[in-house]
């Protein structure tokens, strides 16, 4: 069987690793699910959220992906629960972790969503002697992005609090695939710190299993499925990612 990769995101955070993807393995045909018609992951419950993604996987397996990664911390915080889905799944957390070089003493910040945030995967794995790890919630950002607000006064006056207390910090994680989208505002209001995005250590690893899909010139298929509005995941996506696609419904 040829390979296609399933990405499931709950909006349009998960289109930035589709642009890495773009460059490091083009010839990878991608499968992309936008889950914007259900709850949003951060607010279920574990059990329903596991349920949820055990649902989209398996339809993403009928449709022919041949493994799914999880472009959206909220919902890797319980890949260890998927164990009845019929395709492999990678959650993009311990890429997260991973991309923070060991040179970094610390202070290290982690902005992400309330579920990543409490679920404490980041801070057991950033761990370290004389390590300090400061986490905070930045929730609205991600819903200031997926509705086209990037950069306005709201966004912006959200942003400023979110980082006041990390202005000190060596390096900030960004622990939801939407914040790499908003990267010059970081820049802006922290400075130098060096920020971090998971997105590109996942699709490193990706295209290094790939490696048939790394070379050639031509770009493969990117279908991009939606459970809610294709016109206000299109429009997202234009907004975030300066990226036009063709989004359809899912249903």
């Amino acid at each position: 069987m040829n390979a296609c990769l399933g990405i499931v995101d709950w909006g349009v955070g998960g289109v930035g690793l589709v642009r890495a993807l773009d460059h490091l393995a083009p010839g990878l045909p991608v499968l992309y699910w936008s889950d914007t018609g259900v709850t949003p992951y951060g607010r279920m419950h574990t059990g329903e959220l596991a349920a949820r993604l055990t649902a989209v996987v398996t339809e993403l397996a009928r449709r022919g992906a041949t493994e799914v990664v999880l472009a959206c911390n909220a919902a890797s915080t319980v890949t260890a629960r998927l164990r009845s889905v019929p395709i492999p799944v990678e959650g993009i957390i311990g890429h997260g972790v991973a991309s923070v070089p060991d040179g970094i003493g610390g202070p290290i910040g982690v902005v992400g969503g309330r579920r990543t945030i409490a679920s404490g995967c980041y801070r057991r794995g950033l761990a370290r002697p004389g390590r300090v790890v400061l986490s905070r919630v930045a929730q609205p950002l991600s819903a200031h992005i997926e509705a086209g607000r990037l950069g306005s006064p709201q966004f912006l006056a959200d942003l400023r609090t979110i980082v006041a207390p990390l202005r000190h910090v060596q390096a900030l994680v960004l622990a939801c695939t939407h914040y790499p989208a908003a990267s010059p505002w970081f820049s802006d209001v922290l400075g130098d710190v060096v920020l971090l995005d998971p997105a590109e250590r996942f699709a490193a690893a990706v295209a290094q299993r790939h490696p048939q899909a790394r070379g050639g010139t031509g770009l493969a298929a990117r279908t991009y499925l939606t459970t809610g509005d294709p016109d206000a995941m299109r429009r997202g996506a234009a907004t975030a990612w300066a990226t036009k696609l063709r989004a359809a419904s899912a249903h």
